[in-house]
């Protein structure tokens, strides 16, 4: 079995380019200031849009399931990933920065 790697909020910088695996309406109310918006299902199709960094990428979603399948999946491609626990649900409780339309906030 294998073991899907991780991070936490508190290991990332607020600046941190992370991944957001979000759907586009989660996305739009509330995401991480640097982040690269790619939802899971358009993963496999944008791949060429990942950052281009020699650190490990780590990769959102509201609360790591969706995030942790796209790390499993870009890991087998060869890629430095990171599944970030407790998604972006851990990222506002830990007061970190919001970007998005209105009222930032966690769907």
């Amino acid at each position: 079995m294998s073991t899907i790697p991780t991070t936490t909020v508190t290991e990332l910088p607020d600046d941190a380019v992370i991944v957001d695996v979000r759907e586009a309406d989660e996305w739009a109310a509330g995401h991480a200031p640097n982040a690269v918006h790619i939802p899971l299902s358009d993963l496999p199709a944008r791949l060429d849009e990942l950052p281009d960094t020699d650190d490990t990428i780590p990769i959102v979603c509201r609360s790591g399931g969706r995030s942790g399948r796209a790390v499993a999946w870009l890991a087998q491609q060869g890629f430095d990933v990171a599944n970030v626990e407790g998604g972006m649900r851990a990222w506002h409780s830990a007061g970190k920065q919001l970007a998005g339309s209105g009222e930032p906030r966690i769907l």
